[in-house]
């Protein structure tokens, strides 16, 4: 069963700083984890229910099963992507896992 580690990434203090990390470094290492199906991010540009726009940026990592992303994230190239996101995640960002209905 597919599983989808969403990340979400609250408001930087500094937007420009925090894109160019994001882009220039940490994707990078994101496209380096082990057993990675599939990876999409993106800025969220608007709430449309009228309510705070709390999130800045969203990822979404694919793997096969929960056995691969745990297996991913156990990888030296999935802790130094670990060790990176602990360095630039605004406080209050979250990490969901998401089991996908295939």
């Amino acid at each position: 069963m597919t599983v989808k580690l969403v990340v979400l990434y609250t408001q930087p203090t500094d937007r420009d700083a925090f894109d160019r990390h994001y882009l220039g470094t940490h994707v990078p290492l994101v496209q380096t984890i082990p057993g990675l199906q599939r990876f999409e991010a993106g800025q969220i540009t608007s709430a449309i229910d009228g309510g705070e726009q709390t999130y800045y940026r969203v990822a979404e990592l694919y793997f096969a099963d929960q056995a691969d992303l745990s297996a991913a994230f156990g990888s030296d190239e999935g802790k130094a992507t670990a060790a990176d996101y602990q360095q630039i995640a605004p406080p209050g960002s979250r990490m969901f896992v998401e089991t996908l209905d295939d």
